[in-house]
This record gives C-alpha cells, structure tokens and sequence, in this order.
C-alpha cells in the first residue's frame, strides 16, 4: 500500500508543483477576507484587489488552472460591490452561512412564539421588516425614541407594500378554503362594475 501511495505522489507531483501557487493565491486572498487585524473596508478592499492582480498575472504567465483562476475572477467580480458591507456595518454576517444561521435563529423564535412546527406565512408576508427588526433588536434594545421612524414617506409606503402582501396572502387563503364562493364574489364584483360604466 505505501509503495502504491508512493508512485502515485511521485506520478503526480509535476502536477502539484504546477497547482501549488494557485493555493498560495486563493489561501491569501481567504486570509485577507478573514480580516483578523481588523482593518477597515477600504484597506481589505485594495489588499484583496492586490491579491487579484496577482491572480491575473499568474492567468497570464502560466496555463495550469487558468480556466478555474478565470472562472474564480469572473465570479469574484459579480459580487465584489457587495463582498465588503461587512467590514463598513458591525455584526453583519459575513458568508452565506452566517445569513442562514442568522435567518434560522429568527425562525426558531418564531416557532417557539407560535407552536407552528413548518414555515410560519408571516415570514414571507412581513418579512423584510419583521426579519429585520428580529435580527436588530438581537444586537441593540432601542427605546421609545429611537423607534418612531425618521422618514414619515418612506415608513408609510413601506407599511403599504406589506398590507398589499398581506391582502394578497388574504385572498389565497379565501380561494383555498372555498373557490367556488370566491369566485362567485368576484363576478359579483365585476357584474356591479360593468353596470355602473
């Protein structure tokens, strides 16, 4: 067995010579995402866009894992206006997995709040303010003041986006309990329409 292991490294050694400064790049760029001094957005930013370069330059210079470091660079761009939020705004989760982690604690709650075992319909109604005002009221507990919201338009509309999710949601649940009775209001409805025009 150790020898069939020792011709097998030795079968393919030219070949991790060749993908070993790859590693190198994407273990560099991985310990300046990892941000462990600290630093701010804008240095972790051009640190990582240094690490890029070089990752180009290598592209350039040699043809071992050029298709998966051009692959990596593309995808790397798509998101880079959104890989740095974490660094300006404290406590936002820093992968995927620390949003699952964190959307899954809201869950929870809710779980334990409701005795609901599936996904709770609320969620997907209220959602992006009832997730978010979980999320931060975890991190800060706010007083009266800091409650009242500063933008009056903003705060009205956003409260009108949910109500129409929440009628939409309504009528779902109407059709499903009885289609036929729904139906029949809705032709009503528009019979009455008709005959007023």
């Amino acid at each position: 067995m150790k020898q069939l292991l020792q011709k097998g490294l030795q079968a393919t050694e030219a070949l991790f010579a060749q993908v070993r400064p790859l590693f190198a790049l994407l273990l560099q760029g991985a310990q300046v995402l990892s941000n462990k001094e600290q630093a701010t957005a804008d240095e972790v930013r051009t640190r990582f866009k240094d690490v890029l370069t070089q990752m180009r330059a290598h592209t350039e210079q040699s043809e071992a894992g050029r298709s998966a470091l051009i692959h990596f660079l593309k995808a790397t761009q798509s998101y880079a206006p959104h890989l740095f939020f974490c660094y300006q705004i404290a406590d936002l989760p820093k992968t995927n997995n620390d949003l699952e982690q964190a959307f899954g604690k809201v869950r929870a709650g809710e779980r334990r709040a409701t005795g609901r075992r599936g996904a709770i319909p609320g969620l997907v109604v209220r959602g992006p303010v009832h997730v978010t005002t979980a999320l931060a009221t975890r991190l800060h507990l706010f007083s009266e003041e800091e409650l009242v919201p500063s933008d009056l338009a903003r705060w009205r509309q956003l409260r009108s986006e949910v109500s129409s999710r929440q009628e939409a949601r309504c009528k779902q649940f109407r059709f499903r309990k009885d289609p036929l009775a729904y139906l029949t209001t809705l032709e009503e409805r528009l019979s009455k329409i008709r005959l007023r025009s």
